[in-house]
């Protein structure tokens, strides 16, 4: 599928299984399904930006994301889920003031 009609079919999943579009963008939701990465690679337009901007700094994403396809390269870094998962779980150096 396009990325268009990929979201659309998630969006028709999510409703089956109860999810009401309200506008709010962080409530509660009954099931979420984004579109992370696409084979086609970058993909933009008005109402879908691929890969997902969040993709690189969440953890509840990377984490499952590298059992899956630890060697998937991030389009626009060139790196691998794997690299992604491993920079963001490395300890940060505490500021020094």
């Amino acid at each position: 599928l396009s990325p268009p009609a990929l979201l659309t079919r998630l969006h028709d999943i999510e409703r089956h299984f109860g999810r009401v579009r309200r506008g709010q963008a962080w409530q509660a939701r009954t099931l979420d399904l984004d579109i992370l990465l696409w084979s086609g690679g970058i993909w933009a337009d008005q109402s879908l930006g691929i890969p997902h901007p969040a993709l690189r700094v969440r953890n509840f994403v990377l984490g499952p994301a590298a059992m899956i396809a630890p060697d998937w390269r991030d389009p626009l870094s060139g790196l691998s889920i794997r690299q992604l998962q491993s920079r963001l779980n490395r300890p940060k150096p505490l500021d020094p003031a």
